[in-house]
């Protein structure tokens, strides 16, 4: 059974960095593509970064590119997010994602999310 579970949300001030972690079970993260989303209430789900591998290069969305960093330990099966100079519009739940046909598939299966919010 596939699990992922984030975590290292939190209230932040503006200018702040924080970093997120998802560790999966039921499949070897090594294999697979994975991906962070976010979501704000009234709002659609949107992409925020993807990586294929670990030697490969990695998708960000463009209103984090230069800010935030996706990695993988695979050893760990743990996927983060290193965010940094966040503002008020980084405010959302912040899911990972199991991506079973790489970063231009959909997601196939989520994390129950983690909140982060950034305060001015």
């Amino acid at each position: 059974q596939v699990q992922l579970v984030e975590s290292g949300g939190g209230l932040v001030q503006v200018g702040s960095s924080l970093k997120l972690s998802c560790t999966v079970s039921g499949f070897t993260l090594e294999d697979y593509a994975v991906g962070w989303f976010r979501q704000v209430p009234g709002k659609e789900r949107e992409g925020v970064s993807c990586n294929s591998c670990t030697d490969c290069g990695s998708h960000y969305a463009d209103s984090v590119q230069g800010r935030f960093i996706i990695s993988r330990d695979n050893a760990r099966n743990t996927l983060y997010l290193q965010m940094n100079s966040l503002n008020t519009e980084d405010t959302a739940v912040y899911y990972c994602a199991h991506k079973s046909r790489g970063c231009k598939g959909r997601p196939s299966n989520w994390g129950r999310g983690t909140q982060v919010t950034v305060s001015s």
